[in-house]
């Protein structure tokens, strides 16, 4: 498995000073907004968060943690009904008990955000944060960064005042559609996964590979990350004169609604078209789908995040860190040649 290890915002630490020169009020004021506690006006915290963001400030974990009784526990923000975060989620867990770590998971809903999730958990004395594939923008993370060790999992951002553990999507997709040609595959289509943060890398890495083997027919398909998004796609290809012989979806979920679809339709998976996923999640590794897929291996990606948050914990680094793995293709039933 390939590793890419590499290290932002070098040189002297920024230290409480700094951000209170920045911003032009006290070193306790920008303790109190940093801390969370009341008191600073809504104006003060804003410019209090900005300027600590902007100039890379984290706390000194050491002392605080000798302030203060420790926890030991790390906060997980977790999307329940996605496969492969939860599962994701396991290997924190698992990671966490072998350093002696308790794991404490947060239920993100349509009615509890990615947001006010993270707040639960910092209320519960969370030592760290794991964020799994998160939606929050960069400003976001940074100002979370600042407050407490931030992990970043599954998502390709510049690493901020916090860190990143990823795979390397863009090669992950290259890697199913290098496998599809090798099938003899030349009509290939990406549903893509719309706005998700992750999207973006997946739809270049399709296209990149798709003119590195000269398929002049292959396109992106609008899609998303879940099964209803699969199924729209599904239903575009079936209503267009000719089907593709090959589909990569952006996940394995969206695959779901993609053979669910192609089954009630009477289309053959793959006589009349391969499919592919992406993420190796429990659902592709079921019998009655065996679904042809990308890891994102999550068991090393949880270790490494795990690793990082506990270096900044228990250790003195201080400095941004991402982690970019190599992802693998996982070959099952549902690519083979293309139909005649």
């Amino acid at each position: 498995m390939g590793v890419v290890l590499s290290v932002a915002n070098p040189g002297r630490r920024p230290r409480l000073e700094d951000v209170a020169a920045d911003v032009g009020v006290s070193t306790a004021s920008v303790s109190l907004v940093l801390r969370g506690v009341p008191g600073p006006s809504a104006q003060t915290r804003e410019r209090v968060l900005e300027a600590a963001a902007r100039l890379g400030y984290r706390p000194d974990r050491t002392a605080s943690l000798l302030a203060r009784r420790r926890t030991h526990l790390l906060g997980v923000p977790v999307v329940l009904r996605d496969a492969f975060r939860a599962e994701l989620a396991e290997e924190v867990q698992v990671a966490a008990d072998e350093r002696g770590y308790s794991v404490a998971l947060g239920a993100v809903t349509p009615a509890h955000d990615e947001g006010r999730v993270v707040e639960t958990l910092l209320d519960l004395r969370c030592e760290a944060l794991l964020l799994l594939s998160p939606e929050l923008g960069a400003d976001a993370l940074a100002q979370l960064g600042s407050r407490v060790p931030t992990v970043v999992v599954g998502r390709n951002v510049e690493p901020s005042g916090f860190d990143v553990v990823r795979v390397s999507d863009d090669q992950g997709v290259g890697q199913a559609v290098d496998h599809l040609v090798g099938l003899r595959h030349r009509h290939v289509v990406h549903v893509d996964g719309g706005a998700a943060p992750m999207a973006a890398d997946r739809r270049s890495g399709f296209l990149a590979a798709a003119r590195r083997h000269g398929l002049d027919g292959a396109r992106v398909v609008p899609g998303g990350y879940d099964e209803a998004a699969g199924a729209a796609a599904a239903r575009l290809l079936l209503g267009e004169p000719s089907l593709p012989t090959a589909v990569v979806a952006a996940n394995d979920r969206s695959s779901i609604g993609l053979l669910d679809v192609f089954l009630r339709a009477g289309v053959r998976v793959p006589g009349d078209v391969s499919v592919v996923g992406y993420d190796d999640s429990a659902l592709a590794r079921l019998a009655h789908v065996d679904l042809t897929t990308v890891s994102q291996e999550a068991r090393a990606q949880a270790g490494h995040a795990v690793e990082a948050a506990v270096e900044r914990l228990d250790g003195d680094r201080a400095e941004a860190r991402q982690v970019v793995l190599t992802p693998r293709l996982v070959v099952r039933g549902t690519t083979g040649p293309p139909r005649g």
